[in-house]
């Protein structure tokens, strides 16, 4: 059997393969009123899709524990108990057709109250539907974002509240695995770098400081999860900055291995997001380097991501112990059907349901 079919145990859990979709924002969902953050039609068969697609496991788009947490007003949430109801429909589909449901829950931090990217993506004021963004520090993404306010300690204690509540909400919703976003110049993320913590007090200043925030909601969401299911948490490698202006592959390394001391399962490597401007030299497979660094030397389970999208790329990265799954975003938007090609590339049967049968 391919690697790439090989089924994979997380503690009591089994992802049946390791072809997983990583999360994309879909900015579809209500931006006011009793709907807010709720899935709709749109993310039910969006996600449908790439189970019957034959995905092992799906992680829905990040997900806020706050409004004030929504990257866009149209942002899906799991701040209350209309946004929970609606995701049951989803679990059950994806458990029903061999998928296993994930979510990754998240807090834009200074990226928050943007609009939607094909509208432009700048950021909205209150007139225009936002709102006042939160961050470590009150320094400003770029030149078109406003200036964050700065969290108090008691307000980053309320957040890692939040965190807590959405997990246990997540539980209640039928997933079976929650992914903590700690990259892409994120809440948790703009507290680990120094490029934008310039904090000193406790959450800033040396390492131990920084990653205190992470720390927090990682033993928060883990004291309400399971102890069956696995905790993920993504995390961006590399700001692509000079080592000493912000966080770098030796940051993430030291993290990773806090972070499976604290009862994390698996590291979902992406990189970038939290500085503007800056050159990511893309190209097929980019950032899998990063995610086999952390895995060889921390002996922690990794998923790589970026620009994978060929079957027999993908079974080199996991054959070659590169990684322990592949997560992939942009290809399967175009081709939700990735895994029943990829299986037959690799001369495995493909997962299809009965209904499709007739097909073969």
């Amino acid at each position: 059997m391919p690697v790439l079919f090989a089924p994979i145990p997380l503690r009591s859990l089994t992802i049946p393969n390791r072809v997983w979709m990583a999360p994309m924002c879909q900015y579809s969902a209500a931006a006011d009123g009793p709907q807010t953050g709720v899935p709709d039609d749109w993310h039910f068969a969006h996600l449908a899709s790439r189970a019957v697609g034959g995905a092992g496991l799906i992680l829905t788009e990040a997900t806020s524990v706050s409004p004030e947490g929504r990257i866009s007003p149209a942002d899906l949430g799991l701040w209350n108990d209309r946004q929970q109801a609606a995701f049951t429909r989803i679990t059950g589909f994806l458990s029903r057709h061999g998928t296993v449901p994930g979510i990754q829950l998240a807090h834009a931090g200074r990226k928050a109250s943007a609009d939607r990217p094909w509208r432009g993506g700048a950021p909205l004021g209150t007139a225009e539907g936002g709102w006042r963004p939160v961050a470590p520090s009150p320094i400003p993404f770029s030149d078109r974002y406003p200036a964050p306010e700065e969290l108090p300690a008691d307000r980053i204690r309320g957040i890692v509240g939040d965190f807590a509540a959405a997990a246990g909400r997540a539980l209640r919703a039928g997933f079976q695995v929650v992914e903590i976003h700690g990259a892409h110049g994120y809440l948790i993320g703009e507290f680990l770098s120094s490029h934008s913590n310039h904090r000193t007090d406790a959450y800033g200043g040396p390492f131990e400081n920084r990653i205190r925030f992470a720390l927090e909601v990682v033993d928060a969401v883990r004291a309400v999860w399971p102890e069956e299911l696995p905790v993920f948490f993504r995390v961006s490698a590399t700001d692509w900055l000079p080592d000493d202006q912000g966080w770098s592959l030796d940051d993430t390394v030291r993290l990773a291995k806090e972070l499976l001391a604290h009862g994390v399962d698996l590291l979902d490597v992406s990189s970038g997001g939290n500085a503007a401007g800056v050159k990511i030299p893309t190209g097929p497979g980019y950032q899998v380097p990063f995610a086999a660094r952390v895995r060889a030397e921390t002996g922690g389970a990794v998923a790589a991501v970026g620009q994978i999208t060929d079957p027999h790329q993908a079974e080199s990265i996991l054959a070659s112990g590169q990684a322990d799954a592949v997560l992939l975003g942009r290809e399967l938007l175009r081709d939700p059907y990735w895994p029943q090609r990829a299986a037959l590339a690799l001369g495995e049967r493909p997962r299809r349901p009965d209904q499709y049968l007739r097909a073969v």
